[in-house]
């Protein structure tokens, strides 16, 4: 519908950019519809995918780590260098490529980086068995220029609106190409799994059931600094939570008026104190800033329980286990109140 209404209203040479994720060979379908719908006149297509991330997509824009821009004329070359030209102040890498090739990059991005948040829970899942801290571990592999340390936080599994599509639709194109991705199809089937191991790590830290108990949680978007409930792991650990007959109590900055409607018979509190009150256990689910300074002498005698599972690591278990709680979190050991952590 936009292209059409481009094509009609078009009166000069024109280069239209494509900036959303869009399925490979989608621009140059773009481009075949506009010499078909405008012979007369020469529409062009580039693609030039965008790389921003929810939370930080003003600086994201500004300070990019680099551009891409899908090509196929000198005249589409020259605009979207001109276009960039500011960039040139921080020698900002510009990349041009072919039209599928820039759709690719944009997919095999998000793809790799879902591998390595995949290839993180499960070496927080080893290192529980073996006694080791996947923060460490992490920190150990992320200093190896070869890797980098972003991407590197064990956790609950990856959300948002942009991993879980991108993967799907990059196993689609390799499926219509018959160029099968089996490490991605891993990712994708790993980490919808890790969100229901995430619930049975909250029965298990209950003794084996929550059934008529009260688990307050703490974040239910995908990730802090933002309301974005997408593919969130909340969606399926709070829902799971109920059918094994807990009561569940929740909290989030800026994500309950979404999740209310997405969540329903969660009860809902007015700040993290609010769900809080004879609680059997306090799950961290969203690595919200404004949790890492919770008052943890007055969270412990709130509690019927002074239970915490923290499925972001916010929590430093030394402070956890001085004040009394029991603590699970990921890729580390579990200690009880009073247990001195190993080193």
């Amino acid at each position: 519908e936009a292209a059409g209404e481009i094509a009609a209203c078009a009166t000069r040479r024109t280069l239209v950019v494509t900036k959303s994720t869009v399925p490979v060979g989608t621009t140059r379908r773009l481009w075949d519809f506009f010499r078909e719908r405008r012979p007369d006149l020469p529409i062009e297509v580039a693609s030039n995918p965008e790389f921003l991330r929810e939370g930080s997509a003003i600086g994201d824009f500004m300070r990019p780590d680099r551009v891409v821009c899908g090509v196929e004329t000198d005249h589409a070359r020259d605009v979207l260098a001109q276009a960039y030209r500011p960039l040139n102040l921080i020698e900002t890498p510009i990349l041009f490529t072919g039209l599928e090739t820039a759709e690719l990059i944009k997919y095999a991005t998000n793809s790799f980086l879902a591998m390595k948040i995949t290839f993180i829970n499960e070496i927080a899942d080893l290192c529980e068995k073996v006694g080791a801290d996947v923060q460490a571990v992490a920190k150990g592999i992320g200093l190896d220029g070869r890797i980098g340390r972003k991407f590197l936080h064990a956790g609950p599994g990856y959300g948002g609106s942009c991993f879980p599509k991108d993967t799907l639709a990059l196993l689609r194109t390799a499926e219509q190409y018959d160029s099968p991705l089996r490490t991605v199809e891993t990712v994708v089937a790993v980490n919808e799994a890790r969100k229901r191991r995430m619930v049975r790590k909250i029965t298990d830290a209950c003794g084996g059931s929550v059934a008529g108990r009260t688990v307050a949680v703490l974040g239910v978007t995908f990730k802090p600094n933002t309301d974005d409930m997408r593919e969130s792991p909340s969606l399926v650990i709070l829902p799971a939570l109920q059918a094994e007959g807990a009561e569940v109590r929740a909290y989030d900055p800026k994500g309950m008026e979404e999740a209310r409607r997405l969540l329903p018979g969660v009860i809902w509190g007015e700040d993290p104190y609010g769900i809080l009150e004879g609680a059997d256990v306090l799950v961290i689910l969203t690595e919200w800033n404004e949790f890492r300074g919770l008052d943890l002498d007055r969270v412990r005698r709130m509690m019927r329980e002074p239970r915490i599972v923290d499925l972001r690591n916010v929590f430093d278990p030394e402070r956890v286990v001085r004040a009394g709680f029991s603590y699970v979190s990921i890729g580390r050991p579990p200690m009880e109140g009073g247990t001195p952590p190993k080193h």
